[in-house]
């Protein structure tokens, strides 16, 4: 439940008598109802008010829920007087002088209890049309167009003019609670009777004739003002609630990335699975990969490379087990290129993955090129579970990275960084590569144009990451493997 219901849950107790208790010592609401009728036939007589057709007695099933017997059920036009503004042309609007409202206006006076008005009448214009009656104190102004029903309490103090059609004013003549009837406006009573009288749909205008014929529950007057004080007393407690309900939802929304983080860091920190000493150690596995490049090289199938630096202390982020070591990408990986600069079409013989296709840390072939070079696609022929590194994009977005498993022949385009992995699981470099360890160090070393982000190749093989054994890295893989669905049926939870 958020705020909003909690507000329509108080609101329903309060129309429907259930919030405060009844006290016989304050009458009936017929009583009032009497004294209403008495007030307002004065008022006729003395020309202050128009009489008005009598309204039809409310029927049984125009009563949508029980009230006290001390209780009635009106219309609006039996309590209120629902009166509409003279006309004011626009020849007739001003930049000073009596502000006029609008629905807008009366919107936003509804909603923060101020506004900067935009449009005035001259003080001339309003006496003339205070001869038939301009909003006073205690009146409420109800918006007619746009969203239906935001109704504000003329204060004291306020003097202004409205526009007709735009806005009713429900003009309070006798002993009924201003309070009172906002709050009635406010209901899911007064939404409901709106839609419904639209058959369903937005009613464009916000008529006198539907206004006078709603229905509400009219209690005694001294329980009107209990009702609007709890009213007033539980909003201030909604209010905490909202900020605290806020709070909440930010934290559901946040916790499966906070979690979906947490996981990939402890398994960068080799906190996620145990460590075995029967599976050796990662100093063994770097001194194989070393001898394994070496040899690729002397068989012609990847290019020597230069040394790239040590790595320094500075470097290291955290600790690790003693049986991993930091390594960099270029010192584990072969095959660091960049892809094809030509174009591509819809049709060709080979598809060509682009930085778009790289999503979530996998390969989305929904939306995919071609292309017909014969040397591109000996070139830049991907082999399963090479890595692509997105090289160029926004600031959110250089850096994401994904596996290619062989799904489809594909060759790679020109945004993208190819880079092999030697005797070390992709899966782990990709899963490296989606923390948020990695996603600063991008953020650290990328360098901004126009629009665009960069990570070059060289900066891309200077990034250091731990190295576990070769055995722990599938184990690492395999616990992430079990845990992220969790983490993504969270996300389907909040």
């Amino acid at each position: 439940m958020d705020a909003q219901d909690l507000k329509n849950s108080v609101l329903q107790l309060a129309v429907s008598g259930k919030l405060v208790e009844q006290r016989e010592e304050e009458g009936s609401a017929k009583e009032l109802l009497e004294q209403i009728k008495v007030e307002k036939e004065k008022l006729i007589k003395q020309g202050k008010i128009k009489k008005q057709k009598k309204l039809p007695d409310i029927k049984e099933d125009e009563i949508p829920f029980d009230i006290p017997e001390s209780w009635v059920w009106v219309r609006f036009g039996e309590i209120v007087n629902v009166v509409s503004a003279r006309r004011v042309h626009q020849s007739d609007w001003r930049k000073e002088g009596i502000p006029f409202y609008r629905a807008r206006e009366i919107g936003k006076l509804a909603e923060f209890g101020k506004v900067d008005n935009e449009l005035f009448i001259d003080e001339e214009l309003f006496n003339k049309f205070a001869e038939s009656g301009v909003p006073k104190a205690g009146d409420l102004m109800v918006t007619a167009v746009g969203t239906l029903g935001k109704t504000y309490i003329v204060k004291d103090n306020d003097i202004f003019y409205y526009k007709d059609a735009s806005v009713i004013c429900l003009e309070n003549f006798c002993d009924v609670s201003s309070e009172y009837i906002k709050l009635i406006m406010e209901s899911k009573l007064m939404e409901t009777q709106i839609k419904n009288n639209s058959g369903g749909t937005t009613v464009s205008t916000l008529t006198m004739v539907r206004m006078n014929m709603y229905c509400l529950p009219l209690p005694p007057l001294e329980e009107q003002k209990r009702v609007v004080a709890k009213v007033e007393e539980l909003m201030s407690y909604v209010e905490k609630y909202d900020k605290a309900y806020t709070e909440v939802e930010e934290l559901n929304q946040k916790f499966p990335g906070d979690m979906q983080k947490s996981i990939l860091q402890y398994a960068i920190e080799g906190k996620l699975v145990e460590q075995r000493e029967e599976e050796g150690a990662a100093e063994e596995l770097y001194q194989l990969i070393q001898e394994e490049k070496e040899k690729l090289v002397k068989e012609g199938k990847i290019r020597k490379e230069k040394s790239l630096p040590e790595i320094r202390e500075d470097d290291i982020s955290f600790e690790i087990p003693e049986s991993w070591k930091w390594v960099s990408i270029g010192q584990v990986c072969s095959n660091i290129m960049y892809g094809t600069s030509k174009k591509s079409s819809k049709e060709g013989k080979i598809a060509v993955l682009r930085m778009g296709n790289l999503q979530g840390g996998k390969i989305d072939y929904s939306d995919l090129v071609y292309s017909l070079d014969d040397g591109d696609i000996e070139k830049y022929k991907l082999e399963k579970n090479d890595l692509l590194f997105n090289r160029t994009n926004s600031r959110d977005l250089v850096g994401k990275t994904a596996i290619y498993k062989e799904e489809l022949p594909a060759i790679y385009a020109g945004y993208l960084v190819r880079l092999t992995p030697v005797i070390v699981i992709s899966d782990y470099i990709n899963f490296v590569m989606q923390s948020d360890y990695y996603w600063r160090y991008c953020q650290t070393v990328k360098s901004d144009a126009i629009g665009q982000s960069n990570i070059n190749a060289e900066k891309l093989k200077r990034f250091v990451f731990p190295l576990p054994p070769l055995e722990e890295q599938k184990r690492i893989v395999a616990k992430i493997e079990e845990l992220l669905p969790y983490n993504k049926q969270l996300i389907n939870i909040i």
